[in-house]
């Protein structure tokens, strides 16, 4: 579920294209009239403004929120005006010429069939063949997951078989906590459907006592966290399931995930990704 709070009033791409000429004038920047605006609208409302900011103004607003913001306000606000799955293909470019294998795995690994087809082809058109880099900057079990998820494609329907589910639960516990091979880890999980896969982990999780993000874990073993980390997860989970991230991060670390951002961000950054998260600075 979304956290992203867009006001009840009319849309007006116009009026918001307006404001924003406006808070870029002179030299320096009204950054709450742009937080106020670009935190607060969705994907088709975003792309609507820069539609209009170039119809009115001969320009692009993105050249405009570069040449006006710094530092990590800059680096959010500018993935969060692109289409979603153009974001997804410079995020993922961006995490392997970085080597933040996290990053990769995060975008590649989080994405349905359809997306994952989707946001390939946009960055094929962009940076070159998805897979050549892959085999380029991943190695070892890492590469084969991340190949397989780009190049096969799994069913998105909602229905899955118990009995193979349990056969599948029991394969990753061996594959896993026995050491029997992680060929039999990657084809799970790069050839099941969603639905197939939430059945394993509820089956796991009742048959051996922690759920597959252990499972995860053990297999990814040693993968870096990149340094925006924060940024990529608020930015490309808002309007997708930030209030269920918000939930398990309560859960997992005792805190709130909107602490966490107060204590490690500052100024019009910290009031961006706190606007984006549905709170108030």
């Amino acid at each position: 579920m979304s956290t992203l709070s867009i006001p009840p009033t009319l849309f007006s791409p116009v009026d918001d294209v307006s404001l924003l000429h406006k808070a870029f004038r002179g030299l320096g920047c009204d950054y709450s009239m742009v937080i106020n605006i670009l935190a607060h609208r969705d994907a088709s409302q975003r792309m609507s403004i820069q539609q209009e900011f170039t119809h009115w103004y001969s320009g692009d607003i993105r050249t405009c929120l570069t040449e006006k913001l710094t530092g990590n306000l800059k680096i959010a606000v500018l993935l969060w005006i692109l289409e979603p799955a153009t974001r997804d293909a410079v995020v993922l470019n961006q995490a392997l010429l970085k080597d933040d294998m996290r990053g990769a795995t995060e975008v590649i690994c989080s994405r349905t069939p359809t997306q994952i087809q989707t946001f390939k082809q946009i960055y094929n058109s962009m940076f070159g063949l998805l897979e050549h880099d892959l085999q380029k900057h991943t190695s070892g079990d890492h590469k084969k997951l991340l190949v397989a998820y780009i190049s096969i494609q799994r069913d998105e329907g909602s229905e899955f078989d118990i009995m193979a589910a349990e056969n599948d639960a029991k394969t990753l516990y061996l594959a896993v906590e026995k050491r029997s091979g992680t060929d039999k880890i990657i084809k799970i999980f790069s050839e099941s459907s969603n639905a197939h896969l939430v059945s394993v982990d509820s089956i796991y999780n009742r048959m051996y006592g922690h759920s597959l993000e252990k499972v995860l874990r053990k297999a990814m073993k040693g993968l870096r966290t990149g340094d925006k980390t924060l940024i990529r997860v608020i930015v490309t989970r808002v309007e997708i399931d930030m209030q269920y991230i918000k939930a398990e991060y309560q859960k997992e670390y005792k805190n709130s995930l909107v602490t966490a951002v107060r204590l490690r961000t500052v100024g019009n950054y910290r009031k961006f990704l706190l606007a984006l998260l549905g709170t108030k600075h």
